[in-house]
């Protein structure tokens, strides 16, 4: 996107400062989207073209509230504003978004970046919000005191972005007002000595020296490491004196801040006396409510999922029509040959089964964006959390959890946001057990084909309860999962969760689409391109070797695939499936719903995708019967049992490379195939057998 671009500008913030909308109104459709390399922390970038033709490089840095680094979003953002990475241009300027309702939290961050002697522009964000809240900042007045440019904006009405776009065309020097904040004698004292030494034993500026000193004599992670012996002895020797003169060397540096922080923020903000309470709080008591929160909650959870199925239906069958039209194209054109069914059986159909699945995840993020933008998916998170830290895992977990029910992907992705490595590979791994939208063609189908269409209790419908059950099974074995591995592989203490509730805004349009169009861009770029790769593997094992004289279903039974099917057969004859089953599980690694399209091609179907497809291959499922013993080879037991072994299996290679990329190992993959098989193994076998006895 980038080619030579005249100035380079980081992007920071807190977390639900507006950094994002921000960004997304600086940017517009000028940016890229990846990751870090080595690492899972997303890397957002844009640029800026202005009518004379000069660019300028935006990067967006991930949401942190200091440069201390304690996550590896932190560790991402302090590293790329001091440098230290080689695969990301040092910014020359550093634009500071600052929520004006919060004014003293958010000024935190811009007081590190001051002493960092780093160039900020300050763009005081939701100065609308603080208005509504009764508080009136001077953005002037904060200017002087700072040092800085400090620019009022509204980022979701673009208010004050033209102004900012302007500014950045001029130079910045740092701020001269560089640790106003004023440490207790004895703690400046014994960090002057130590900078004393760093400065002729490292050979450091004064600044750095400072700083490194502060970290090292107040940060856990280095405080107590093993330095050449003269520093270390001035650091044991100021942690005593800290110690026996009971200063918290972990917090007198924040305490510092904020008591100088405080003091700023009187000096230019006024506050209106309001009489009544905020909206805010009157929406808060009902939306968090210990009873009123869960119903509203599960009531928005089910029009989100019922619409995102009945808007996605119609475009997910113009994209399957269109993938079925250029597939006929194609074998049109191209004469009868190997590589025709290549083209057409592999690489079109793969490729179109994901893309299928598109308006499905476009949907999804249409209106999570919508949530999180309103502010309510904090609160979504808040009341889940008592649940969900039955289990081990805090309210944050849910939010990947919610997403798994469209596709395990995006949910996965979305873990990035937990700060705790145990807690986030814990909700990693059970995300997959959510029933997403892939398996819904195979519970449709199993239903349809050998549920009877009867109602309990005269007004419940029995094939809607054995879909709810799926996944509802699917939830709790989610749950229980985690509760295990917080019980024994990844036990950790039970984690506090302490979230911001930030205010509720209305959403802005341009930044949800913008959210909503980069999301469908890594979906189908991550497994899009796993998909084609896999798509041409699976027609290879389905076509060869071949047999002279075969009918297509001699054919598959001779083939790779067959021959793999029959092998298969041992294993999982004890859950009721037998060799063609087999056969479908192996086809379906790819994704669960070809099992569908497997099972047509099983059984002579020209088009298992279309209504005349699926009823015929559930008549042809319903009719079969076994050579040998003469009985049905499907039955309404066989049936549950699959969809059983479908919410419980790892039949998704595509979520296999994300959680790949995700942990940085190919051992979370593996043990998450592994588990997921056990589990699913021997639940089917439980719920067989049962079923065999009633």
């Amino acid at each position: 996107m980038m080619k030579s671009a005249s100035k380079v500008v980081a992007v920071i913030g807190n977390p639900n400062s507006g950094k994002s909308t921000l960004f997304n109104a600086l940017t517009g459709m000028r940016q890229k989207v990846g990751n870090y390399p080595g690492v899972t922390v997303e890397k957002k970038e844009g640029s800026i073209l202005y009518d004379d033709g000069t660019e300028i490089l935006i990067i967006d840095l991930p949401g942190t509230y200091s440069l201390t680094a304690n996550s590896p979003d932190e560790r991402i953002a302090t590293d790329v504003l001091l440098g230290r990475r080689n695969d990301t241009p040092k910014p020359s300027l550093v634009i500071c978004v600052v929520d004006a309702s919060n004014l003293e939290r958010n000024l935190y961050l811009v007081s590190q970046l001051i002493d960092r002697q780093i160039p900020v522009l300050i763009a005081l964000n939701m100065v609308d919000v603080a208005s509504q809240e009764g508080m009136k900042v001077d953005a002037a007045k904060l200017s002087a005191l700072l040092d800085v440019p400090v620019v009022p904006t509204v980022a979701t009405h673009s208010t004050g972005i033209a102004e900012l776009k302007f500014r950045l065309l001029g130079s910045v020097r740092p701020s001269q007002q560089t640790r106003k904040w004023k440490l207790p004698v004895t703690v400046a004292e014994q960090v002057s000595e130590l900078q004393e030494i760093l400065r002729r034993t490292e050979k450091t500026d004064e600044n750095e020296s400072y700083q490194n000193a502060l970290q090292l004599l107040t940060s856990p992670a280095v405080g107590t490491n093993s330095h050449a012996p003269e520093l270390q002895a001035e650091i044991e020797k100021a942690i005593k004196k800290f110690e026996s003169e009971g200063i918290d060397r972990f917090s007198v540096v924040v305490e510092a801040r904020y008591d100088w922080i405080k003091s700023l923020a009187g000096q230019v903000v006024e506050y209106r006396v309001q009489s009544e309470e905020r909206l805010s709080d009157k929406l808060d008591a009902v939306l968090t409510h210990k009873v009123w929160g869960f119903v509203i909650f599960f009531g928005l959870m089910t029009l989100m999922f019922q619409t995102i199925f009945t808007w996605a239906n119609v475009p997910m069958q113009w994209i399957g029509s269109a993938f079925s039209w250029l597939g006929g194209q194609v074998a049109a054109v191209l004469p009868p040959s190997s590589a025709r069914d290549l083209i057409v059986n592999g690489a079109i159909a793969g490729v179109g089964a994901v893309v299928t699945f598109l308006p499905q995840i476009v949907f999804l993020f249409l209106f999570l964006g919508l949530l999180e933008d309103t502010g309510y998916m904090a609160r979504a998170a808040f009341i889940m959390d008592r649940t969900m830290s039955k289990v081990g895992l805090h309210g944050k977990a849910f939010i990947p959890m919610l997403s798994s029910f469209a596709c395990a992907i995006p949910g996965i992705m979305a873990t990035r946001t937990i700060e705790s490595p145990k807690d986030r590979l814990v909700t990693i791994l059970v995300s997959p057990l959510m029933s997403c939208s892939a398996r819904l063609p195979v519970y449709t189908l199993m239903i349809a084909a050998f549920i009877p269409q009867e109602t309990v209790w005269g007004f419940l419908s029995l094939s809607g309860l054995v879909l709810v059950s799926m996944y509802m099974l699917g939830l709790f074995a989610a749950l229980g999962s985690a509760w295990l591995f917080k019980k024994t592989l990844l036990k950790s203490a039970p984690p506090i969760f302490i979230m911001e509730l930030p205010p509720y805004r209305i959403p802005s349009a341009r930044s949800v689409l913008m959210h909503m169009w980069n999301r469908a861009l890594q979906f189908l770029k991550r497994a899009g391109t796993i998909i084609l790769a896999v798509s041409i593997a699976l027609w290879f094992l389905a076509s060869y070797p071949k047999k002279e004289h075969a009918t297509p279903s001699e054919q598959l039974e001779y083939s790779f695939a067959g021959q793999a099917g029959k092998l298969l057969e041992p294993i999982i004859k004890p859950l009721g499936f037998d060799w063609k089953i087999g056969i479908g599980l192996i086809g379906s690694l790819l994704q669960r719903e070809v099992f569908v399209s497997t099972m047509g091609t099983i059984y002579n179907i020209r088009d298992a995708n279309n209504d005349s497809g699926n009823h015929t291959l559930r008549e042809q499922m319903r009719n079969e019967v076994d050579p040998i013993t003469g009985k049905p080879t499907f039955t309404a037991l066989t049936a549950i049992c699959l969809m059983v072994y479908y919410v419980l299996a790892m039949q998704c290679m595509s979520t296999v490379a994300v959680v790949r990329r995700e942990t940085n190992s190919w051992r979370w993959p593996i043990f998450q195939i592994a588990y997921m098989t056990a589990l699913a193994w021997v639940g089917t076998f439980a719920v067989y057998r049962i079923g065999l006895f009633f």
